[in-house]
């Protein structure tokens, strides 16, 4: 499991910043990052989000406002968050984390890349699905 490995970066702090919707996290290699709760929310590594096997993500939309409710440790190696949408399905990694927290200028131009190519909008709220959806 990710964050077990003995040169894996670990978080040394986690701190929640509601006003402002981002997850302060500092690692143990120096590294330092402000995510904000929208990335964490439209990146989730939840089924819901990523889906059960390549091409079968789910473009995540109205998510600009989404706020953390909680924060839970699980194990020393992850933490799962419950945002305000409801959704809290996702264990994120400390290796998941740091990635978030690296790439998340490629991440976010990834993002707008697919948003533009399925003509939707930022801030448009989630389609209703269909019937057949994932439990989570």
């Amino acid at each position: 499991m990710a964050g077990l490995q003995a040169d894996t970066p670990v978080p040394t702090s986690v701190t929640a910043h509601g006003q402002s919707r981002v997850l302060e996290v500092a690692f143990s290699d120096g590294a330092h990052f402000r995510i904000p709760f929208e990335l964490m929310r439209v990146y989730s590594p939840s089924a819901e989000v990523q889906g059960h096997g390549p091409g079968q993500e789910v473009l995540q939309t109205g998510k600009r406002e989404v706020t953390l409710e909680a924060l839970e440790p699980v194990g020393n190696y992850a933490v799962q968050p419950h945002f305000s949408d409801g959704h809290s399905s996702g264990l994120f990694s400390w290796a998941y984390l740091y990635r978030l927290g690296a790439e998340q200028d490629r991440l976010w131009a990834d993002y707008e890349r697919r948003l533009a190519e399925a003509g939707r909008g930022r801030d448009e709220p989630m389609p209703v699905a269909a019937g057949g959806s994932c439990s989570h």
